[in-house]
């Protein structure tokens, strides 16, 4: 059964989010959890809640085994983009996007065999 987690309007690019993203599915939650506390990024922390998030919605919400869960997907969506400006010189404006972005985790029970 999957069960999901989502984090929404994280304040950092969905590309610098994917680079951490991509080494995730495939482990457990345990091996995840220990691998992002050792990421030099300080986005890997939100990344560990939600994916503490995932396991804890699976464990309460479906009784599920956290021992057991692995994670199936991890992806980063676009989230709000504000578009501010900055002043340069000879009275013009450059414009700045502040990037957000929607951070999703799904967790899936291992069959045991």
């Amino acid at each position: 059964m999957e069960v999901r987690a989502i984090s929404r309007g994280v304040h950092v690019s969905p590309r610098k989010v994917r680079l951490i993203l991509k080494r995730l599915p495939g482990l457990t939650v345990d091996e995840a959890l220990a691998l992002l506390r050792y990421v030099p990024s300080p986005h890997a922390r939100t990344v560990a809640k939600t994916v503490l998030s995932a396991a804890s919605n699976a464990e309460n919400n479906f009784s599920l085994d956290i021992d057991s869960l692995y994670i199936k997907q991890a992806y980063a969506g676009d989230g709000v983009t504000m578009k501010r400006f900055k002043a340069r010189s000879r009275g013009r404006a450059a414009p700045r996007l502040r990037r957000h972005s929607h951070i999703t985790i799904i967790v899936d029970q291992r069959e045991v065999q």
